[in-house]
């Protein structure tokens, strides 16, 4: 199996069979993201090369292989008619796959329409992992993440209304101390009008090479501090009113809260309170890897 460029998969794939769909990024602009700064340009493999890829792992796992993850970072943009395709033929190829998955912005989404989503679906597409970062339209702008508020939410409701899981991510402190409670108040909201499956949990971490950590050097940035990032999660998880599944399985992260919302919320919110009276040294430093 061949790889190009960078390959990321989220935690919950971690147990995946990893078939390389596309490389690079084709928006590569969030000032927060360091992953595909410095290249490959993005391209969409060809039909050969994928199924090549394919066969191989057909060969080697044959029947143990349950999950199937398409790096790279924005799959859901290859063409409807080629990513259909591939995933038909994956799953011709592992008679017991339980689920294919991508990473997929809300603009791409967008751009393909719902019955294009529902044809991914029929074709064996189980799940997106898209980046909401934000509800906020100020802070979506100022990280140029490509999408407004709305693009996200239109995203989100078509995703699920063509019957594929959906996993939102946010980021934690994204807005900075200028933004934090606009950011905490309308990702709840943004959430409550998506209703995805999974809402996965990050904190923001400034990475090398990107746009916000030449901020925060300039002093342009005020990051959050571990207290301010656990007030943050807690207006979230407070405002957020319908059903959904809280993971925060990430390195990033401050403190796990994972658990079934509504069901689990006071336990959630019970354990940011009891963390909010540790003193700050007790948590992670601010910056990882980048000094």
């Amino acid at each position: 199996m061949k790889y190009e460029g960078p390959i990321y998969r989220p935690p919950s794939e971690a147990d995946s069979l990893l078939i390389q769909a596309t490389v690079g990024c084709p928006h590569n602009k969030c000032t927060f993201c360091m992953v595909y700064k410095r290249g490959p340009r993005f391209r969409v493999r060809s039909f050969e090369e994928i199924r090549a890829d394919v066969d191989e792992a057909r060969e080697i796992y044959g029947n143990l292989i349950r999950t199937v993850f398409l790096p790279a970072g924005n799959t859901i943009a290859m063409p409807t008619d080629q990513l259909a395709r591939v995933c038909c033929y994956i799953a011709e190829s592992f008679p017991k796959l339980q689920r294919i998955t991508v990473y997929g912005s809300a603009q791409y989404i967008c751009r393909k329409g719902l019955n294009d989503m529902k044809r991914l679906k029929e074709a064996g597409l189980s799940r997106i992992h898209v980046g909401l970062e934000s509800g906020s339209d100020e802070v979506l702008r100022r990280v140029k993440k490509g999408a407004t508020r709305a693009q996200q939410i239109e995203a989100g409701r078509m995703t699920m209304e063509a019957g594929i899981e959906l996993s939102e991510y946010i980021i934690l402190g994204l807005g900075g101390k200028e933004l934090t409670e606009e950011h905490a108040i309308e990702t709840a909201s943004a959430i409550n009008e998506i209703a995805p499956d999974f809402v996965r949990i990050r904190t923001f971490v400034p990475k090398i090479n990107t746009l916000m950590l030449h901020l925060i050097k300039k002093g342009r940035f005020k990051m959050l501090g571990p207290h301010e990032v656990l007030t943050e999660a807690r207006i979230i998880i407070e405002n957020i009113n319908v059903p959904t599944k809280i993971f925060s399985d990430h390195y990033t992260n401050y403190l796990n809260l994972e658990g079934k919302l509504p069901e689990d919320r006071e336990r959630l919110l019970n354990l940011i309170d009891m963390a909010l009276q540790w003193d700050e040294s007790q948590f992670r430093p601010f910056f990882i890897g980048t000094e």
